[in-house]
């Protein structure tokens, strides 16, 4: 439940999915049309804009998550599960005659995964749902988006928050233009940068790909790269930064974007004084810790303080 230490900290809203993971572990990814013989098969909690939600409420955030879940033995499950880790539920809706999201995931011993995403009650997410959390959302420190649920709904709520706007825009897709003047931190990886920029985005170009970003009208843009960190650049000061992270051996890479966001949104409320590299520098550890255990929210860390550490960085 929302503890009241919790309930006095800044307000961090997610607006985005919920969808439950049905995971097969294997030797490695099947080939089109191969039958494979799997180690073990899970079901968990997942959906980018939850598993963003639960990262930051881990964390001690004081979190509150906006979605739609379907009217099956799923969407009450997630509900309650949500309820069970601190974050607040008031808005997060039972939708009739619709299923609960759900996203089929195969993880290979290396790490790699593939994932299928059927979106059910997320596609119900609407307007209206923002129209009726509209004080909460005007007056949230932070409100955090994705692209798995309408797109419309995410840029009515980024239109009305007057806090710091993080845009999580994954899935890759092309046609966001509208929303990017209204995000105060834009942050995707490398394939999304690269279908926003129309070339490949790697650590050679990728100045190039933040410059041409924040043409679009943010006022941040954070590329993550995986085990390289992260490279994030801004309108005020055009210096590339690029933040580095220690390199783990992955278990299972699966929520670790996600980890990355609900992370980075915890801590950007947490102390304004704090250097964005530093930030960075925390959210990275955050993601890098969660590869190293299998699960996706259950991968996240719940005790994590980053005040004595001192996180490298370049300028490139």
């Amino acid at each position: 439940m929302h503890s009241e230490k919790v309930k006095n900290q800044p307000k961090i809203i997610v607006l985005g999915s919920c969808s439950v993971d049905f995971t097969t572990y294997c030797p490695r990814l099947p080939a089109p049309g191969e039958t494979l013989h799997g180690t073990k098969f899970t079901t968990s909690y997942g959906g980018k804009g939850a598993n963003q939600c639960v990262a930051a409420a881990k964390l001690g955030g004081n979190t509150y998550m906006i979605c739609r879940v379907g009217d099956d033995q799923w969407g009450k499950q997630y509900k309650e599960h949500l309820k069970n880790l601190g974050v607040n539920v008031s808005h997060t809706h039972i939708t009739k005659d619709i299923t609960t999201g759900i996203a089929q995931i195969s993880v290979a011993e290396n790490g790699e995964n593939q994932i299928v995403i059927v979106a059910g009650a997320n596609n119900s997410l609407s307007k209206l749902d923002v129209d009726l959390a509209k004080d909460l959302i005007r007056d949230a420190d932070l409100i955090i988006g994705q692209l798995e649920t309408p797109f419309e709904t995410t840029l009515e709520a980024f239109k009305l928050n007057n806090g710091i706007k993080l845009l999580n825009a994954a899935p890759a897709r092309t046609d966001i233009g509208e929303i990017l003047p209204y995000c105060t931190i834009l942050c995707v990886n490398e394939p999304e940068a690269s279908l926003i920029v129309n070339f490949e985005v790697e650590l050679s170009n990728v100045k190039e790909a933040l410059k041409k970003i924040l043409e679009f009208g943010c006022d941040t843009v954070i590329i993550t790269m995986g085990e390289k960190g992260a490279v994030y650049s801004t309108k005020k000061y055009s210096d590339c930064v690029h933040v580095l992270c220690d390199k783990v051996k992955p278990k299972d890479t699966t929520g670790a974007g996600d980890a990355f966001v609900g992370a980075l949104a915890k801590f950007l409320t947490d102390d304004k004084r704090q250097p964005l590299h530093q930030i960075v520098g925390a959210a990275c550890e955050v993601a890098t810790l969660s590869v190293t255990k299998e699960g996706t929210q259950t991968s996240y860390p719940a005790d994590f303080s980053y005040t004595n550490k001192r996180y490298d960085y370049v300028i490139l």
